[in-house]
């Protein structure tokens, strides 16, 4: 494993999600910066962030907000917590600047990591998200951990990623080790492929699977098709351990707004594109279109939606 002279934590992507993690590495004494995502103009700010937790406590810290043009290198970790469309072009803007530092996606969905890979980036983690984050009317981010946020190996080893698990693991956002984040990736991106598709269409809450019997039914059929190319695709997954997650989750989330529909809502580009489009081009692939036809329909639907209201706007 190559040594790390910084252990500077570089968070690219200041959504909601960014910035809790931002605020709670900073109160536990961490070296933590935020870097825009979608700017790149070499500014460098000091944002004052208040976090809130359900128990109505507010979390508050001073974070540097800054771009990648301020910075001719990267030594430390970087955590990419930006949306996922946009890798490809940060893979490009990042290649030079990295050095050995790890890169590690908190990013849900499917085939994220592809365009590191493919830019030969030689230490890639993924971790899969179990909290919910959103910047509510005051400029505060509501944020609820559902359960730790498990992270694995893409490329690198097990030093390493014990060592990125202490470093970005705090009382609020947890963190822990994951040796099995294939299967944790596909489950949770099967999850989603509901909640993203679903509550933006019907413009409910992530609550509505356990309170209405009819919307699970459509939850169960998009499972039953996504479990399927799993399964195909070498993860074993059983439609009934995807549920008990997604009502697990949605018992949780009374209230809470799916990052898509705040996206459609704010006229911004969604993820769709890694979930159910990407089941669709996996069951491609595999000869199994004919299988995927709801999950597809579905992200059809959401991608309409939201190129109709951009249109609009």
């Amino acid at each position: 494993m190559m040594h790390l002279s910084s252990d500077h934590i570089y968070i690219i992507g200041s959504g909601a999600i960014g910035k809790a993690l931002a605020v709670f590495l900073r109160l536990s004494g961490r070296k933590a910066t935020l870097i825009r995502g979608s700017v790149n103009d070499g500014s460098r700010t000091i944002e004052h962030i208040r976090v809130q937790t359900p128990e109505g406590t507010v979390h508050e810290a001073e974070v540097t907000i800054s771009t990648l043009d301020a910075f001719p290198a990267l030594d430390g970790i970087i955590v990419l917590a930006n949306k996922s469309f946009g890798n490809e072009q940060l893979a490009v803007a990042l290649k030079d600047k990295t050095g050995s530092s790890p890169i590690v996606l908190l990013q849900n969905g499917l085939g994220v990591e592809k365009p590191f890979i493919q830019y030969g980036f030689s230490e890639i983690y993924r971790c899969v998200l179990f909290v919910t984050s959103q910047i509510i009317d005051d400029g505060t981010v509501r944020f609820k951990p559902v359960a730790p946020c498990p992270i694995g190996i893409e490329l690198g080893d097990t030093d390493r990623l014990q060592y990125i698990v202490r470093q970005l693991n705090t009382p609020q956002f947890v963190f822990k080790s994951n040796a099995l984040i294939q299967y944790t990736i596909w489950k949770k991106a099967i999850i989603n492929c509901v909640f993203n598709s679903v509550c933006p269409l019907l413009e409910v809450d992530n609550g509505i699977f356990h309170r209405s019997g009819a919307a699970l039914d459509i939850a169960r059929r998009v499972i039953a098709e996504c479990t399927a190319i799993a399964n195909a695709n070498g993860i074993q997954l059983t439609p009934h351990e995807v549920e008990e997650s997604l009502l697990q989750i949605s018992r949780s989330s009374n209230g809470q707004l799916i990052s898509t529909l705040q996206d459609i809502h704010a006229g911004r580009r969604t993820e769709i594109d890694t979930l159910n489009f990407e089941v669709a081009r996996i069951a491609k692939e595999l000869g199994l279109s004919h299988m995927v036809q709801e999950t597809r329909l579905l992200g059809e639907l959401v991608k309409l939606k939201a190129d109709s209201i951009n249109r609009v706007a």
